[in-house]
């Protein structure tokens, strides 16, 4: 993560570990140069941007899985499947998948 210049970092995050946990952390930051807070900054600060990646690939899985399921539907009910019909489905889709994947990683499904 890119470090940015002139940020008022004035806020502090504390928690316990054991001894052993903490000799074997601060192994781990020291192997990437680091120290010990600043490794940890680092990752807790990496999870910000984590999950917009996460968001992309739900959204896409789930516009597949809506994408199949639809088309699905339409050839199990004997219908022939034209290709304005899927053009428009694609569109559909594609409108609704950020907001589905959003709601799954929020937990709020409706």
């Amino acid at each position: 993560m890119e470090k940015e210049k002139n940020v008022l970092r004035n806020k502090s995050i504390g928690t316990k570990v054991s001894d052993e946990e903490y000799a074997q952390l601060e192994k781990l930051a020291e192997a990437r140069g680091l120290t010990l807070g600043e490794w940890l900054r680092e990752l807790a600060l990496a999870e910000l941007i984590a999950h917009p990646a996460e968001q992309i690939i739900l959204a896409e899985i789930l516009a597949l899985r809506m994408l199949y399921l639809n088309t699905i539907q339409i050839l199990g009910a004997g219908r022939e499947l034209t290709t304005d019909e899927l053009r428009k489905l694609i569109e559909r889709v594609d409108r609704e998948k950020q907001n589905k994947a959003e709601e799954r990683l929020s937990g709020s499904q409706k």
